[in-house]
């Protein structure tokens, strides 16, 4: 009975040691950054439509660059709130990203 144990103990040690593990260090920090750029993606495209149908006229508004600026802004606003915690979807891609590497 105790051989039976110690083999089923070694076993599943041996088949531990050959599974990948959860990144280190420098690699979750590396995840991190990946989705939390992906979340500053998804809240621009959100915001965009918020700020397309904004009136620019005037005396120093409208034109190429307006619109050039206005595009940029968003996209900071996005990285801004994607940095202060965003809405959760960081999280949840850089879970399914280590899953995907535990995998292979």
């Amino acid at each position: 009975m105790t051989n039976m144990l110690q083999m089923d103990a070694s076993m599943a040690m041996t088949q531990t040691q050959s599974l990948p593990s959860a990144p280190k260090g420098a690699d979750l920090n590396k995840l991190r950054d990946t989705a939390q750029d992906f979340e500053a993606v998804f809240l621009s495209q959100m915001l965009k439509p918020m700020f397309e149908g904004l009136e620019t006229d005037g005396m120093f508004g409208g034109g190429q660059a307006e619109e050039m600026w206005r595009s940029l802004m968003v996209d900071e606003y996005g990285k801004s709130i994607a940095k202060s915690g965003g809405i959760g979807i960081a999280d949840a891609v850089m879970s399914e990203m280590i899953k995907m590497q535990e995998v292979q």
